[in-house]
């Protein structure tokens, strides 16, 4: 398993979803809401905090299905 950087942000997150297929739905307070294109099926909600705890960040890769890798491919 890949390592993760610590200053990855919100905004950096929901950009990276994007890109690997997810679409923003809506945003609820400070979460933003996205949905695979593919597999509605699969969701997230992504904090736009200024800085991700790796612990979420960690959570959020593997229920987007995606490695550490791919994710930091993206990014």
């Amino acid at each position: 398993m890949g390592k993760l950087p610590r200053d990855v942000s919100g905004d950096e997150a929901v950009k990276a979803f994007l890109r690997a297929g997810f679409v923003a739905d809506h945003q609820t307070g400070s979460h933003t809401i996205l949905y695979h294109t593919h597999d509605p099926r699969k969701m997230l909600s992504v904090p736009r905090h200024r800085v991700l705890k790796t612990g979420t960040l960690r959570t959020l890769i593997r229920q987007a299905g995606l490695t550490v890798e791919e994710f930091l491919e993206l990014l």
